[in-house]
């Protein structure tokens, strides 16, 4: 088939494709990750490039006339069939996303020690050998001596692979017949052999989430985490959400392997920037923990998720058999195990069960919630005698897909605002300062939460006050501008639109929903909730009480919300010190049960109620009643 050059302007990047690429694919090969939120199908207009010369074929997309008339189009929708030069504006390319990589030190937090659950027992271990020379009259082979005396001198029985084997002769001589032996602790087997003194033994934990991607080194003979990294999942070029890209990999051509490679090339830059900075030898990194949901996790091993999309949505397998990092294509020792986190089911996935294990949730007695809000909504309700949990697709709105000036938190975007009800003055608060772009999940849910409060919607969403000078009609209904272009970064006005409304709300609802499914299946009420356990980057940036406000999360007092930060790593961390964390995950993941939403009319009944601000139910929302009764807020 025919190939062409493409050039992008202006990384000065050339890279040779197939006739009837599109530009979108082009630019991932390339390494430009393009936005993309749509995953490709040219709705959300976001991967806007300038054709400077060549033959291409359009094929529309939803592009606004006037960015028609300046000659954009969309990357999506832009086929090659000639050598072409492309411009691609710095507003199209995903920048670095916020990534909360905090917590430094031993594990969990600022303890000093492992809970006494999880002792230090690293999934790996390396002890010291001082092995008998062989002679004439000494000569058994140099495999014998070396497992004979590690049974001898530690006890370990043992087998040494292929891969070892080979350089096994050779290694035993340079370093004197004295050497060092790391093994996989739960099956004694041998994973690196190295002369003594001259190695370390590091384990990596990885979390692979839909959005970002966090990675940490850890030291496994005293379980202190030495660095930590995150970065934005190049796989988002594909989609910002699961079902774009399980529909990229089902439906395209190749596209299974380009979301795998992806999610690979994302890792593998992480554990190439920790290896440099503490420097460490691939070869000294000998296991790794991995947590992502069910859909990632097929993506990431090249499993075709296509069944997971399709009722009554089933994975290719919930416990993953083992495997190497050789086998899986991550750039450490490639001996080293693998241990992938097991799901309860297709949308609860391995991520969640790597949080409650460092909640500790299953071994108190009090009844705490464990949730992580992101493109869906999985929580986990119980105690140490029983759990049950969901997922409710509250659509990636939270994530700043689907909203007209919606955007991933990342340098330029709104993070928080505060109107004046008086003025209608407008304070911001933008990641990294200076002119915004658009608006991420926190500032959406501020803003929401403010424009309910000072009287420019109703409980239904709908705009009230339309005498409101930032008020103002458009196409579909009004919208409220936080930001005229002359103020923006991006010289176009940010606003949120009475669509954009809707959509937070039903995506706030959902969430509301699926805790109150659980509760109700098991005939509980919201104060018997002791504690409600907030985990993700984006619990972590949100403001309580305004997720209260809106309707997101249940009213309840404020001690009893907890932030657990990125708790998939945490737990993803723990499994690699302790063989009893990672037992636990694999008797928590069976142990778990499953409540599916779509079955049943108690989902739907819930959702439907919570499609108000914040509630049908206003008896459901005491301190709010409270507040308007006192003059604290002003509801309409």
């Amino acid at each position: 088939m025919q190939q062409y050059t493409v050039t992008f302007l202006p990384a000065g990047l050339n890279l040779t494709v197939t006739a009837g690429s599109s530009v979108l694919t082009a630019a991932a090969q390339a390494g430009l990750a393009l936005k993309s939120s749509c995953g490709g199908s040219g709705t959300c207009g976001q991967c806007i490039i300038k054709v400077v010369s060549g033959q291409v074929q359009l094929t529309g997309g939803n592009l606004a006339a006037q960015l028609k008339q300046q000659g954009y189009t969309l990357a999506c929708q832009t086929l090659i069939y000639g050598d072409v030069v492309l411009e691609i504006p710095a507003t199209s390319l995903l920048a670095e996303h916020r990534v909360f990589v905090a917590d430094k030190g031993r594990l969990p937090d600022s303890l000093t020690e492992l809970p006494a659950e999880y002792p230090l027992q690293p999934v790996c271990e390396t002890v010291s050998l001082k092995l008998p020379e062989p002679s004439l009259t000494e000569n058994a082979c140099d495999m014998d001596r070396l497992l004979t005396n590690l049974q001898r001198q530690k006890g370990l029985k043992a087998e040494v692979g292929l891969q070892l084997l080979q350089n096994l002769p050779q290694t035993l001589r340079d370093s004197n017949w004295q050497v060092e032996v790391t093994y996989e602790t739960e099956v004694n087997r041998i994973l690196r052999i190295a002369a003594a003194g001259s190695s370390r033994s590091y384990g990596l934990a990885i979390d692979l989430g839909t959005t970002t991607v966090v990675a940490s080194l850890l030291d496994l003979s005293n379980g202190i985490r030495v660095a930590r990294k995150g970065t934005y999942n190049r796989q988002a070029a594909y989609g910002d959400d699961l079902i774009s890209r399980v529909i990229h990999a089902c439906e395209t051509n190749d596209g299974l392997d380009a979301l795998r490679q992806s999610a690979l090339t994302t890792i593998n830059g992480l554990i190439e920037d920790l290896l440099v900075e503490v420097k460490v030898a691939p070869a000294e990194v000998v296991a790794a923990t991995i947590a992502g949901n069910t859909i990632m996790i097929h993506l990431l091993l090249g499993i075709s998720p296509k069944f997971i999309r399709l009722q009554p949505y089933i994975p290719a397998a919930a416990e993953w058999p083992p495997m190497n990092a050789n086998e899986v294509g991550l750039n450490i020792n490639p001996l080293a195990p693998v241990y992938i986190f097991p799901a309860v089911a297709s949308y609860v996935g391995g991520d969640i069960v790597a949080g409650v294990i460092f909640s500790q949730m299953a071994q108190n007695e009090h009844l705490n919630l464990f949730i992580d809000i992101g493109t869906n909504g999985e929580m986990v309700l119980g105690n140490d005698e029983w759990l049950i949990a969901c997922a409710c697709s509250a659509g990636p709105a939270f994530e700043g897909s689907g909203i007209s000036n919606g955007m991933r938190a990342m340098s330029g975007a709104i993070e928080a605002v505060n109107i004046d009800p008086q003025t209608n003055t407008i304070e911001l608060e933008v990641i990294g300062g200076g002119a915004p772009a658009g608006i991420c999940g926190s500032g959406l849910i501020d803003c929401l939460a403010k424009l309910r409060r000072t009287g420019v919607i109703d409980r239904s969403g709908n705009f009230i006050a339309t005498d409101n000078p930032r008020v103002r009609p458009n196409d579909e209904g009004y919208e409220f501008v936080l930001t005229p272009a002359s103020e923006s970064k991006t010289g176009q006005d940010i606003v949120i639109t009475s669509a954009d409304i809707k959509t937070l709300i039903r995506s706030k609802g959902a969430v509301y929903a699926g805790i109150q499914s659980l509760l109700k299946t098991v005939s509980l009420e919201l104060d018997a909730i002791d504690k409600i356990i907030i985990a993700g980057g984006f619990g972590n940036y949100l403001n309580i009480a305004n997720a209260v406000e809106i309707g997101l999360l249940p009213d309840l007092p404020p001690e009893k919300f907890v932030f657990a930060g990125n708790a998939a790593l945490k737990g993803a961390e723990l499994a690699l010190l302790s063989r009893p964390a990672w037992q636990q995950a694999l008797e928590l993941a069976r142990k778990i049960t499953y409540l599916e939403l779509s079955s049943g009319n108690l989902f739907m009944e819930e959702f439907v109620a919570a499609l108000f601000l914040p509630h049908t139910r206003l008896e459901l929302f005491p301190s709010l009643v409270d507040a308007k009764s006192n003059g604290h807020r002003q509801e309409n």
